[in-house]
């Protein structure tokens, strides 16, 4: 049975199953041709605890604390604004998720004083991956499957011909143990970005603690700055199906305790599983990019619970334990470009894969994708030709491996002179502040002695040239250790488990 929303949200007060609404005029001045209505919440909970719950018209979430319960959909033509300061706690027993549909619309924008905060319902010291489902956001670009249906369990499509199509704004927002694992490789992510359009305003977004993904994008164009992927349980940012967008300013951080079966990366980017060579390709272009990788991470877990023994991150929700694996993986056929970005502490730098009997490494000696000005430290082998392999020798079809060659495709186009890349083997040499010193503060910017500071000539190549990209004199997230160069001050959290909301 669906519900259905229109000029209010079906609440319940204080927890008990009586259904009410609620609403309020908002005040005079308003466009009288599309009048918002302005929400009460008197009982603080959103949806039903149904998966099938529907938001339609115009609504605004005042500032406040507030459950969502089951899945929630803001509808096509339906439009869902959230104040700054407000916190959406999700209800573990539904597996609550909010689903943006096509022509609907978020407007979370939060401040960095005030950011908008998505967490987990259960108690400080209690909360773990996979506490809740997270956030989807469904538009009408393109991707190259056609229209499809998102991943995770929603019933809700994507796609379409507006590269130029309009979702929202999330801006100084958070979402923490998120990504419930709903069907065997069917997670919603922590955020999840179907054929979303270039219109719609992704800045200052945080996931943490996410069971699956914390971004994953399945096609569409849609640009994104100050991107934080904390501790989730499989990949900080995974590309597929044909997504195009542009991405600056970027900081992924792994707990060593916390892999996925299906093993994690920093990157992992895909045209597609099933025909490599469909359009629009893969091929986002990420540049400014900081990778803290699980080895540097040991110190500073030294005395965490295991996490395969039923510790403190373990959710009991079927999700299996696995490993890490590359800082970057390009496969299947994508065309994933990544510029001036360090990556530090994992046991594969850099993959670039055949899979499925795509020709990803040839496009990668053509140009078409690119890792150009890119530092490695600390990484166990600097390439690898084969998913799950760690073994850096060649391989041309992701299967077998050909002896006679000295090293992996993947080492060998890492080192190449014109690619402009630099490889260490301990971080100290990168100066990158918390990557040298190891702990949880979240600070790994560089030192003033560090290399990655006052660099030229980094935006020259010709993905580079949009306006989109600041064309900063730095390689990685941030440009110092001092606090004003600090993007994520006051906004983020990289304790959110003591956090009392």
């Amino acid at each position: 049975m669906r519900h259905f929303v229109k000029l209010s949200f079906v609440v319940a007060a204080m927890f008990s199953a009586t259904l009410f609404t609620s609403c309020e005029k908002e005040e005079p001045g308003t466009d009288p041709v599309n009048p918002t209505e302005q929400i009460v919440f008197e009982g603080n909970v959103i949806g039903n605890g149904s998966q099938e719950f529907e938001i339609k018209g115009t609504h605004t979430l005042k500032k406040g604390t507030y459950l969502l319960k089951g899945w929630v959909y803001v509808a096509d033509g339906a439009s869902l604004t959230i104040e700054p300061g407000t916190i959406i706690k999700g209800d573990k027993n539904t597996k609550a998720a909010l689903i943006v549909e096509r022509g609907g619309k978020i407007h979370a924008q939060g401040t960095a004083e005030n950011p908008i905060v998505f967490t987990s319902a259960q108690p400080a010291g209690s909360r773990k991956p996979g506490d809740w489902g997270g956030i989807v956001i469904c538009g009408k670009a393109t991707n190259n499957k056609g229209e499809m249906i998102i991943e995770g369990g929603p019933r809700s499509k994507h796609g379409g011909n507006a590269d130029d199509d309009n979702s929202g704004v999330l801006e100084y927002v958070r979402i923490e143990f998120c990504g419930y694992p709903f069907r065997t490789d069917q997670e919603i992510n922590g955020l999840t970005l179907g054929s979303v359009g270039n219109k719609t305003k992704i800045e200052n977004v945080q996931v943490s603690f996410s069971n699956d993904d914390a971004f994953e994008w399945f096609g569409g164009t849609v640009n994104a700055k100050n991107l934080i992927a904390y501790n989730t349980w499989d990949d900080g940012f995974d590309t597929d199906a044909g997504f195009r967008g542009k991405i600056q300013f970027g900081l992924v951080v792994n707990h060593p305790k916390i892999a996925d079966i299906s093993r994690s990366n920093g990157f992992e980017s895909d045209n597609s599983s099933d025909a490599p060579n469909q359009q629009p390709v893969t091929a986002p272009v990420f540049s400014n990019i900081t990778l803290i990788g699980a080895a540097v991470q040991d110190a500073a877990y030294s005395n965490t619970s295991a996490y395969i023994d039923g510790g403190v991150f373990n959710p009991n929700n079927g999700s299996k334990l696995g490993q890490h694996q590359a800082a970057v993986q390009i496969r299947r056929g994508s065309n994933l470009s990544l510029f001036n970005s360090v990556a530090v502490g994992y046991p594969v730098g850099l993959m670039i894969n055949n899979d499925k009997g795509s020709q990803t490494q040839n496009s990668a000696s053509e140009g078409d994708l690119n890792v150009k000005n890119v530092w490695f430290a600390q990484m166990a082998i600097t390439g690898s030709d084969k998913d799950g392999s760690y073994k850096d020798s060649l391989s041309v079809n992701a299967k077998d491996f050909d002896s006679s060659a000295p090293e992996s495709f993947s080492a060998s186009y890492f080192k190449m002179a014109g690619n402009n890349n630099t490889l260490f083997d301990i971080p100290s040499q990168l100066g990158l502040k918390d990557a040298a010193n190891p702990s949880v503060s979240g600070n790994w910017a560089p030192l003033a002695s560090s290399p990655l500071v006052n660099a030229g000539n980094l935006f020259e190549h010709e993905k580079l040239n949009d306006n989109f990209f600041a064309k900063v004199n730095f390689v990685g997230a941030f440009r110092s250790d001092a606090a004003a160069d600090n993007w994520t001050s006051k906004w983020a959290n990289f304790d959110p488990q003591n956090t009392t909301y």
